[in-house]
């Protein structure tokens, strides 16, 4: 070897030796059928809101009396959290009671003159023009009086409305309003709380309309908010909404997911980065797809790799088969396997082989052999040693 390495130049020797090292060094590379989860995703951002979220305002004019509810304060739906002074209010609603009084009296003695006219108009005891009258004073009379009911109606209720009741279930995360403060009835309701159901909470994602068609409603989705780097949320598609919203020349779609919280952790207005999982299959067979895709070539210097079966014809197979070669024992068998759903880097395997059987992947020429190592009369004195070799003293 030494009369060689003399002979040839350096350079030359050194493509002989690679070149056997690896010829001689060519591995098959293999999996094993494992069962496992495969999945195919979809990341989006968007913001937590409550489900069920109410402004509470009042419909009538006045001053603030009592508050009743704070921030944060947990009501029930029923339960009073503010008052409204009541003096005018109560005043009205007397106003009203005494006008209904005072209506009903006329309209009675109205309607007594009335049938007592009708009788005596029957037997044309009194003219046309006194019965007339007489019928008109009691139409009048009772429209008066319906109204004077309608008013009284709409006065209790202004007083009731003086009672401010919460309307759902609830936290309260926003209070607009002090006591002393006065409250304008007007086209806009006055605003004085804001109630959240926290118990049940959504998250508005933005996906990307590249990404759209595969959102579907059920979809599980898990997400994480930075208030909570440590923790990962779950929750559901319960709605993929159709109307785009365009920004910058980017169109996105508003996806809704839910969200339960029993233990309040989320709040509205969090900021949540999505992971909707378009594809889930839960112990499955799989294989990468580098297992579809490889093709035995035969080695004839390399004893150490099993030998090749006969292959199959690929024209006979269906648009959901696939050919893989399979290690038994010392040989390569090409087998028909039937595949399912693939995320693009593994695919599941629903026929045609069994949990734990080795499948071929390719070849690495450089892991049974190695690179040779050069001759000790080649090496340069100057060149850097390779990490944990002894130097010569």
């Amino acid at each position: 070897m030494k009369t060689l390495s003399r002979i040839l130049s350096p350079l030359a020797f050194i493509l002989i030796l690679s070149a056997c090292g690896k010829e001689n060094g060519v591995k098959l590379d293999t999996v094993r059928v494992e069962k496992g989860e495969l999945t195919e995703t979809v990341t989006a951002t968007g913001t937590v809101e409550s489900v069920t979220q109410v402004d509470v305002g009042t419909q009538v004019t006045g001053i603030i009396d009592k508050l009743y509810a704070d921030f944060n304060s947990i009501v029930k739906k029923g339960e009073l959290i503010a008052e409204i002074e009541k003096t005018v209010l109560e005043s009205d609603y007397k106003s009203a009671e005494a006008n209904v009084k005072s209506a009903q009296y006329t309209y009675e003695y109205n309607r007594t003159n009335y049938e007592r006219d009708k009788a005596l108009h029957d037997k044309q005891l009194i003219s046309d023009y006194e019965f007339q009258t007489s019928k008109k004073d009691y139409e009048v009379s009772k429209a008066t009086f319906d109204k004077a009911v309608a008013d009284r109606v709409r006065a209790a209720k202004n007083l009731n409305y003086a009672e401010i009741y919460s309307p759902i279930d609830g936290i309260i995360i926003s209070r607009d309003v002090e006591v002393g403060q006065t409250v304008v009835s007007s086209m806009n309701v006055a605003n004085l709380y804001t109630i959240a159901d926290l118990d049940n909470m959504q998250v508005v994602g933005n996906v990307d309309e590249a990404d759209i068609g595969q959102v579907k409603v059920g979809q599980k989705v898990t997400f994480s908010v930075d208030a909570y780097p440590d923790d990962m949320f779950e929750g559901t598609v319960t709605q993929v909404r159709l109307s785009p919203t365009t920004e910058s020349n980017v169109v996105t779609y508003e996806v809704i997911v839910g969200v339960p919280n029993p233990d309040h952790k989320l709040i509205p207005g969090l900021t949540a980065n999505l992971t909707i999982y378009t594809m889930s299959e839960q112990n499955v067979l799989m294989l990468p797809a580098s297992a579809f895709t490889f093709e035995p070539v035969d080695y004839p210097d390399n004893k150490n790799l099993p030998e090749i079966g006969k292959r199959i014809d690929k024209g006979t197979l269906s648009p959901d088969q696939r050919g893989i070669w399979v290690v038994e024992g010392n040989s390569l068998v090409n087998k028909i396997v039937t595949i399912g759903m693939t995320n693009g880097i593994k695919t599941s395997i629903l026929d045609g082989i069994t949990e734990g059987a080795v499948v071929a992947t390719g070849y690495d020429a450089a892991t049974s052999m190695g690179q040779p190592e050069e001759p000790a009369d080649m090496k340069s004195p100057f060149a850097p040693q390779p990490p944990g070799r002894n130097k010569k003293k």
